[in-house]
């Protein structure tokens, strides 16, 4: 191994063979808030960061540099070298606004493999792993079986090639708690539009993602929210909601932060492996979004009651929602 593998190895957090963090008491979160209201969802994400993580007994210590807009303001630079260094040595990075052009430039340093897509509809939650090149696939298809094997103990495995199901079929012989259904594309896309919580957790092809990431989105209008996550093999993962910044809701205090909520949810489960965590934000806003005192969505993202009112409810309901299996069995996994 080089030197300059070696460097790279040494700012990076110890991962497993499935390339999540290994178990830690303390985690380091960069956040990147942007411009328009990613400031304000930065701080909602902030808050549910917090609290989550107290429930769940463990500590996360965020960092906030400047980035895109702010960065550009106070050094010229969207991505100043402090910034990149602060990013890369995190464990984990949260953006508020997936369409930053300042983006590619942490991108580029990252050992990308996987995406994962989470949407949550009110008849269920869905989500989605697929690589991001062919021969990321096996590594991918370790992730979305160490997923399904917390979350449901079932996976729903679409391609259209011989390859793909005895490969899939390879990996499954690893991992004998997990049941395999192989689904045909056309079927796939009529369950996850109709019923996306009969799938559960789900992974496909390169070629197939944005088909099947699009169809849980279909039938459920605007009650659909999702959020996405870039995972890495020797880094840390890239985690935001899937809607851009909304310039013209910004300094309203009314933005809806579902999606980036989701996002800190996704972060948790598949950036730290704190999938109890997850579960427990995630249900928690459901159950806000199913209340009828809830602040009400509106065009355009918009908040009837405001964003901060909506994240106080979520908050409001962690304790209940609170899901304790990393402590199953007589112990911490």
């Amino acid at each position: 191994m080089n030197g300059a593998e070696d460097n790279r190895d040494a700012r990076f957090p110890a991962r497993r063979r499935d390339g999540a963090s290994l178990r830690r008491s303390r985690y380091v979160v960069a956040c990147l808030a942007g411009h328009g209201t990613g400031p304000e969802m930065m701080a909602e994400a902030s808050r549910a960061l917090a609290q989550v993580s107290s429930l769940h007994g463990f500590h996360l210590d965020e960092v906030h540099p400047p980035f895109a807009g702010e960065a550009v303001t106070r050094t010229g630079n969207p991505l100043p070298p402090a910034t990149r260094r602060a990013t890369l040595s995190a464990d984990a990075i949260l953006v508020a606004g997936p369409s930053q052009p300042a983006l590619d430039g942490v991108r580029a340093e990252l050992d990308l493999a996987a995406s994962v897509v989470r949407v949550q509809r009110p008849d269920g939650d869905v989500t989605i792993f697929a690589p991001l090149d062919d021969p990321l696939e096996e590594w991918t298809l370790e992730r979305a079986f160490a997923s399904a094997c917390e979350r449901t103990g079932s996976l729903v495995a679409v391609g259209v090639g011989h390859g793909w199901n005895a490969l899939v079929e390879r990996v499954a012989d690893r991992h004998p708690g997990v049941s395999v259904r192989h689904l045909p594309l056309a079927q796939a896309l009529q369950q996850l539009a109709a019923a996306p919580a009969s799938a559960g957790v789900v992974v496909t092809e390169r070629a197939l993602a944005d088909a099947l990431a699009d169809a849980p989105r279909l039938r459920a209008g605007g009650e659909s929210r999702a959020a996405v996550g870039l995972l890495s093999r020797t880094g840390p993962g890239l985690f935001a909601p899937v809607h851009g910044s909304a310039h013209d809701l910004a300094g309203q205090g009314v933005a809806n932060p579902t999606e980036i909520l989701l996002a800190v949810a996704l972060l948790l489960a598949e950036g730290l492996g704190r999938r109890a965590a997850a579960e427990t934000l995630e249900e928690s806003l459901a159950a806000a979004r199913r209340r009828a005192d809830r602040t009400p969505d509106a065009a355009g993202g918009r908040l009837a009651a405001g964003t901060r009112e909506f994240v106080d409810v979520v908050l409001g309901l962690l304790p209940a929602a609170r899901k304790d299996t990393e402590f199953a069995l007589g112990g911490v996994r």
